[in-house]
């Protein structure tokens, strides 16, 4: 049985209201774990988005 990895990126709306996006790619838990910092520290519209290895998620426009 294969197991797949699956990719995860951020998006993210920081405390100055600019849209970011993560420069990394996590596993599933890693990602729920440093979304949880970007809440903590005051960061809104945070995102865990699937992503394709070798792809990074897009920041959001608005």
């Amino acid at each position: 049985m294969a197991i797949k990895m699956i990719n995860y990126g951020l998006t993210w709306t920081d405390t100055d209201g600019v849209h970011r996006a993560s420069a990394v790619a996590y596993d599933k838990v890693s990602g729920e774990r440093e979304a949880g910092k970007l809440r903590d520290s005051g960061s809104t519209d945070v995102e865990l988005v699937e992503v394709k290895p070798g792809q990074l998620p897009q920041r959001k426009v608005g």
